[in-house]
């Protein structure tokens, strides 16, 4: 007989709801097929094969990362196509990739560029076949990319004219907007940009977790492989991202996948609690967890404790908690029980982070 794991496990214990995991997946595979475009989720956000499995089985066009040491992990988890979504200027990490792409012919990996400087280093640790490069277009106090479609174009002039890259196409990433007005003025840009390439077939990639509505109906029409490299999706929360997904606006769900089980550790005053997880347990920085107990309120978290306000609790509680920001959370445990409704484990996730 399966045990219930959370009577059989030390706490505090993270598990990951099977239903959920298997829903979410689905559910965002299905509304890129839908729209035309292709899903290169960010396997930054979990950094497990089992997960990017279930991704790649799903569909996906190929993986993306941010570095190159998570290029060379997501490699072992089979991955064929690897977007590297930033600028890369490590010179070992240039080198495995490299090499990876002299040892297999059918490897297929992309970075972004947004600076002469940044090409000419990748042309010095270029592979015989060249790296395959997308010009970045970033947007006045955002990260990384040329700041005007101009300042672009100059960049992709320079990268047609030198050795050992290949102009594959645009990237850009919508996320840090604050509105869907100031989202379609940037994909404008990027569709402006894309017509301007000489490049057949380009690739035109976006981020994709909080305004993929409006790139599924925006960029319905451009010419170009439209990737999203959305990531949060594939747990989702019951925070940041419940707060701000697209299926706010349009049909479809996702799911918390995610809970954090914790005992109640001391009441040393009335309306005031002190359980037993803290900042190596669960994500704080874009939100704190969330009590799944109504009238419950956390307000505060420690190394090892988790401050909670709220009436009727003793010692030795067990309470469960959503988290906000899935990107935070994975990174914290290197095995994760999968869970059944009635929370037998029905199997488990690692993370290589």
């Amino acid at each position: 007989m399966v045990q219930n794991i959370l009577t059989e496990s030390e706490l505090p214990l993270m598990v990951v709801r099977q239903e959920a995991l298997k829903h979410n997946v689905a559910t965002m595979a299905a509304f890129a097929r839908d729209h035309g475009l292709e899903l290169a989720p960010h396997a930054k956000t979990h950094m497990s094969p089992e997960i990017a499995a279930m991704q790649l089985e799903a569909g996906a066009w190929g993986l993306t990362v941010a570095t190159s040491r998570q290029a060379r992990a997501v490699r072992g988890f089979g991955a064929q196509r690897i977007i590297l979504a930033n600028q890369i200027v490590d010179p070992v990490g240039l080198r495995w990739i490299a090499a990876e792409l002299e040892r297999d012919p059918e490897f297929e990996f992309l970075c972004f560029a947004d600076s002469r400087a940044g090409v000419d280093i990748l042309r010095a640790h270029a592979p015989a076949r060249g790296f395959r490069v997308l010009a970045e277009l970033g947007h006045p106090g955002g990260r990384a990319g040329c700041r005007s479609v101009d300042e672009l174009l100059g960049l992709v002039g320079y990268i047609e004219q030198a050795e050992g890259v290949t102009l594959a196409g645009v990237a850009g990433y919508e996320g840090a907007l604050t509105s869907a007005d100031e989202v379609r003025k940037y994909l404008a840009q990027l569709q402006e940009a894309v017509e301007y390439l000489r490049v057949k077939n380009p690739i035109l990639t976006v981020g994709g977790s909080q305004w993929f509505d409006v790139i599924g109906r925006d960029l319905v029409a451009v010419q170009a492989t439209v990737v999203l490299r959305s990531g949060a999706y594939v747990s989702h929360d019951d925070g940041f991202y419940r707060e701000r997904t697209p299926f706010n606006r349009v049909d479809g769900e996702l799911r918390p996948a995610f809970e954090i089980w914790a005992h109640v550790l001391s009441v040393p005053e009335p309306g005031l609690a002190i359980v037993g997880m803290g900042k190596r347990d669960a994500p704080y920085d874009e939100g704190l967890p969330i009590p799944k107990r109504a009238g419950l309120t956390v307000v505060k978290m420690q190394d090892q404790h988790t401050v909670v306000h709220g009436d009727g609790l003793r010692p030795g509680d067990v309470l469960a908690f959503g988290i906000s920001h899935p990107c935070t959370a994975f990174d914290k445990w290197r095995t994760l029980p999968v869970v059944d409704s009635d929370y037998r484990q029905v199997g488990t996730l690692t993370t290589h982070f």
